[in-house]
């Protein structure tokens, strides 16, 4: 049987006024008159055949049974007052909550946003750059985009894009004092480092580029040092010297002309990928699934304009 629920304004006066122990208190806190909570009360107190209150030499007090009902009815006014907050919001939109490493989101993931925001502002992607181990298994994450073998335990993953390596400066450094035409002419320049944690054993690092081309240079070695990929590039672009950069990252600068590449021949492939890594033991949401798409999409069109590079 449903229980019959007292009048609610009778009980929300009587709870501000418990609160208070004072009428003229809960009657500013509730936007009425002291006389408006005097008789929601007194219309309580006849419902329940017996007084609320008691007033004493001290002021207002609460009788015993006034006072074992507060804390129940403190609690349930609290939680529908949230319920009537939550109805009053808009209607969410789908999320999509993303990891990804932080040079692939600065330098090839968050350039593209706009145009997936205008093809679905139905959907929110919430970004977390991090290098974390890939935790979509665990449920904190729906997807996420991560730079490696591709070999995620618990995981479902699917190869986005792949990659090559090859030196890029500023155009500024082409028309120095000693221009770069032949990978020799590197000898008189500072060599930039990507020292990012990615565990590549196939990316090769400068000494090995440049015995792979038969030069000798002074000291391949000396030169900045970035664990990010994307400071590395930003290096580059400032005319800091020559990076041997992960052409991806690069890519969008490249064809901005704020790179060049001085030896378009001089890219090598690597072993690793960036993949879409998805739990395996759930589907995409549909949001994840919209998202997704337009990755490979803007893959395709990334690979397109490697080609014209």
């Amino acid at each position: 049987m449903v229980r019959p629920l007292l009048p609610l304004n009778a009980l929300r006066a009587f709870e501000s006024a418990a609160r208070h122990l004072n009428f003229s208190r809960a009657a500013e806190e509730l936007s009425v008159t002291p006389g408006a909570v005097s008789q929601q009360i007194r219309l309580l107190e006849d419902i329940i055949g017996g007084p609320l209150f008691k007033r004493e030499s001290r002021g207002l007090q609460l009788t015993d049974r006034g006072r074992a009902a507060v804390p129940l009815l403190t609690e349930g006014i609290e939680r529908l007052m949230d319920a009537s907050s939550m109805l009053r919001e808009p209607v969410r939109r789908p999320q999509v909550s993303l990891s990804v490493a932080p040079s692939f989101a600065s330098k090839w993931l968050m350039p593209r946003r706009d145009e997936d925001h205008a093809a679905h502002p139905e959907v929110e992607v919430w970004i977390s750059a991090d290098m974390e181990p890939v935790a979509v298994g665990e449920g904190k994450v729906d997807l996420a985009l991560r730079y490696g073998p591709g070999d995620y335990a618990g995981s479902v993953t699917e190869r986005l894009l792949t990659e090559t390596v090859l030196p890029v400066c500023s155009p500024a450094l082409m028309r120095s004092a000693h221009p770069i035409r032949l990978p020799a002419d590197l000898a008189h320049h500072t060599l930039l480092h990507d020292m990012s944690d990615d565990g590549d054993p196939s990316r090769p690092d400068w000494p090995m580029w440049l015995k792979a081309r038969g030069v000798r240079h002074p000291d391949p070695r000396r030169g900045s040092r970035f664990n990010q990929s994307g400071m590395l590039i930003e290096a580059a672009v400032a005319g800091r010297g020559v990076a041997l950069a992960k052409r991806t990252l690069a890519q969008a600068d490249l064809a901005s002309g704020r790179l060049v590449a001085p030896f378009p021949d001089g890219s090598e492939a690597v072993g690793f990928a960036y993949h879409i890594v998805l739990p395996r033991d759930r589907p995409p949401s549909p949001g994840a699934a919209a998202f997704i798409a337009w990755l490979k999409r803007e893959a395709v069109h990334h690979d397109n304009n490697m080609d014209q590079l």
